[in-house]
């Protein structure tokens, strides 16, 4: 069976889903020759179709003829011997020649691919096409459009601001239209009918190469090659999302198999760390065979004693072949704990090779399709979760190592990395965390799925992503649950690894690997109202200003500074959607009389981003501050390069009372406040004193404008 979608198809494709087409027919014999819909002397292009050929012209089966059926039928036999060597021969279609409209000296033909992906779905890539497509893709992003998150409404308003939209639509300097909104609209429209029709067929893949505008201003397709491959099957059912999120985020009682009298062991170190929570300790039940208890709680022998006394939660720390039977076992007695969180690899990741993965996933799909109890699986490869709800503590690090604890707050985190996850919270101690996952190789439970739960969650007003690679299908349902999220007013955050640079240039002809993986991905996402940061840095600059502050988005900002560059540096960032603000005219009269209240108007330009200068001290910092947060700005700044006399900062009582006289005032205006601090480790102290009065505190000025930015452009 051919998986081709040959250029005499993809015309009938288009027909069906009323897009606009040309005059064509396909020639096998003289008689079809004569029959063509041409007037004699007519231009016409003959191309030759044979199964698998996508560059025809490369092989001399694109020709260009004034028509006569003759010379017509002559042309169709030579072709046909050129390219039958090269695949099935189909035929030498003849199509109407378009004289389209032009604009010199800019491009006005376009690249139309349609590409259906596990992760993504169907995605549409509209960019600049044409015989140097690859060089304008690199130069100029086509726009990226996740069909089922993106309207044909929405599409025209994104191409409108893009070049070759400009250029299309006469919105270029001195430009004329060469078509207008409505016709681009019925055509978007119709691609989007396109996709239906091709996702019913199993294709993944349809590109149009050029795409122009016809004497009318239609867009037309002068080519058009796709694949076909298998029409998807429907997913396999999931986890219920009912009740998931108090499970994962509070369960009451947990269970441990896999406890080693050995310390240092994972399972040892994971029930040490669950024995610091404030659980009741008969809702810690370890199993261990042959075991009476283990630091005076009793055990069970086996995963079957949990039939009669079911847990929320079970925590396999097995070998990979023992957590595949324990599954296996809760699924045959019907029961035991509804959440059963991996940590062990050997199950569906790089070290499976005896197919444990499938084979439970299979299980849990089949069980599920039958209605029969199905425990929700997280992992496998986990390395455990802490959270505010009784301070449980599920890591196998040591206490002494990652003194860790979720204190509450409106930040979860999701990490498919264990070491990630126990970076951030090593280097950020601070968070306000209501709760940390780490989720593994997501054999069932998938990131969706916690971004979804989370979002249920009052308490949780922003949940930080990061993640390495989506399982089939769920980076479509990430977007959608994040979209749902976004709908609340909860922020989602996300950081992917493990991008390649290839995967982002436009490598290829052929589809989006125009735009390549990752910018599919970062464009269904976005869409989405995720927010994508592009490095760590603005991650965690992000992360730092929306724990703190969960409300709203940044747009205008006042800086207050003792240094000079800081005060330039922040001028040069402050432009666009995060714009810098400026006091009125009543606003730059306060400041004067402050100014002077403090001895400080012969050194302080009464401007902003305002220099206090090192002569400021911390009562004239407090005072400018406050009269900043009673301005139109929404966002404050105070730059702290700390080597001035006039800042205490080795005094601990000094150090609070001003870090909490800032905290006073961000929480007394509703305004943002973040502090940057330019200074080595001997002003540690200083920070920890800002931080632990809730303030945002980053090393550098330029790092907190940067997460600034990250949300102000999201």
């Amino acid at each position: 069976m051919t998986t081709f979608i040959n250029e005499q198809d993809a015309y009938e494709l288009l027909a069906r889903a009323g897009l606009p087409g040309l005059r064509r027919g396909l020639v096998r014999s003289l008689e079809d020759a004569q029959a063509l819909p041409f007037a004699p002397g007519e231009k016409v292009v003959l191309k030759g179709v044979a199964q698998d050929v996508w560059h025809k012209s490369d092989l001399g089966l694109v020709r260009f003829e004034a028509f006569d059926a003759g010379r017509i039928w002559a042309q169709a036999r030579e072709m046909e011997a050129l390219g039958a060597p090269h695949g099935a021969w189909k035929g030498t279609l003849v199509v109407e020649m378009v004289d389209f409209r032009k604009v010199s000296g800019l491009p006005t033909e376009a690249l139309v691919a349609l590409r259906r992906t596990p992760e993504a779905g169907w995605t549409l890539v509209l960019g600049i096409g044409g015989l140097h497509t690859n060089a304008w893709g690199e130069e100029i992003a086509p726009c990226l459009w996740p069909v089922s998150l993106v309207t044909p409404e929405q599409a025209l308003a994104d191409f409108k601001a893009h070049y070759l939209g400009r250029i299309w639509l006469g919105a270029m300097r001195q430009g004329k239209p060469l078509t207008d909104e409505t016709t681009i609209l019925d055509w978007l429209r119709g691609l989007w009918k396109l996709v239906d029709l091709l996702d019913g067929m199993g294709a993944e893949l349809l590109e149009m190469n050029p795409v122009v505008l016809d004497p009318q201003g239609r867009p037309v397709a002068l080519d058009g090659v796709g694949t076909l491959g298998e029409v998807p099957a429907p997913p396999a059912p999931g986890p219920d999302p009912k009740g998931l999120l108090d499970l994962l985020v509070k369960p009451r009682t947990i269970a441990l198999a896999g406890i080693s009298a050995r310390p240092g062991t994972p399972g040892r170190m994971i029930m040490d760390n669950l024995l610091l929570s404030t659980l009741d300790r008969k809702a810690i039940i370890p199993i261990k065979p042959n075991t009476a208890e283990i630091d005076g709680l009793p055990c069970l022998n086996g995963v079957e004693d949990l039939a009669a006394n079911p847990v929320d939660m079970l925590i396999l720390c097995l070998p990979a072949a023992q957590t595949v039977e324990a599954i296996r076992q809760l699924c045959a007695q019907g029961g035991g704990a509804q959440v059963v969180y991996l940590v062990p690899g050997g199950v569906g990741d790089g070290a499976d090779t005896e197919g444990r993965g499938r084979a439970v996933s299979e299980l849990l799909a089949e069980r599920r399709a039958r209605g029969l109890w199905t425990p929700a699986l997280v992992g496998p490869n986990g390395l455990g979760f802490v959270s505010s709800e009784g301070r449980v503590n599920t890591l196998f690090i040591p206490r002494e190592k990652l003194p860790v604890e979720a204190r509450g707050g409106a930040l979860s985190m999701v990490s498919q990395s264990g070491a990630f996850l126990i970076s951030r919270l090593s280097t950020a101690p601070h968070l306000p965390l209501r709760y940390a996952v780490s989720i593994g190789n997501q054999i069932d439970v998938k990131l969706s799925d916690f971004v979804a739960a989370l979002a249920s969650d009052a308490q949780t007003r922003v949940i930080a992503t990061y993640v390495e690679g989506f399982q089939p299908g769920d980076l479509l349902a990430t977007a959608k649950a994040a979209r749902a999220a976004a709908a609340q007013g909860k922020w989602v955050v996300l950081y992917k690894g493990g991008r390649s640079s290839e995967g982002q240039k436009a490598a290829s002809s052929h589809t989006g690997a125009l735009a390549g993986d990752w910018a599919l991905q970062r464009a269904l996402l976005k869409r989405a109202g995720v927010i994508v940061c592009e490095s760590m840095g603005s991650y965690e600059a992000a992360l730092a200003w929306l724990a703190a502050f969960p409300e709203g988005r940044p747009s205008r900002v006042a800086v207050v500074t003792n240094a000079g560059f800081e005060s330039v540096c922040s001028a040069d960032v402050l432009e666009g959607a995060l714009g810098g603000h400026q006091l009125d005219e009543a606003g730059t009269a306060a400041l004067k009389t402050l100014l002077e209240t403090h001895k400080l108007q012969d050194l302080v330009n009464p401007r902003l981003p305002l220099d206090v200068t090192p002569m400021a001290d911390a009562e004239a910092y407090l005072a400018c501050t406050r009269l900043l947060a009673q301005s139109g700005a929404d966002t404050l700044v105070v730059g702290l390069v700390p080597f001035t006399r006039r800042l205490d900062t080795e005094s601990p009582a000094a150090m609070a009372a001003f870090a909490q006289a800032l905290a006073g005032i961000a929480r007394e205006s509703g305004k943002r406040l973040g502090v940057a601090v330019e200074g080595g480790t001997l002003y540690e102290a200083y920070r920890q004193a800002l931080m632990e009065a809730g303030l945002p505190v980053f090393p550098s000025m330029e790092k907190a404008l940067q997460g600034l930015r990250t949300l102000a452009e999201a």
